[in-house]
């Protein structure tokens, strides 16, 4: 399980680098909980999603 987890981890720090969210050389990014990273992806997804803060189109 800790395996998997670190596996998890790695990934989101990666996709984390890759949309420049965090610097490479940010090593607070390498210190956080494998929830935090989720956190901070999924809060970054959100911002970045083409409805943004509006949610879903509705037909007026």
């Amino acid at each position: 399980m800790k395996n998997n987890n670190e596996k998890k981890r790695q990934k989101l720090i990666n996709k984390l680098i890759f949309l420049n969210v965090y610097n490479k050389e940010d090593q607070q990014l390498y210190e956080l909980s494998l929830s935090k990273l989720e956190y901070e992806y999924r809060r970054f997804k959100l911002q970045n999603h083409p409805h943004g803060e509006y949610g879903s189109i509705q037909w007026v």
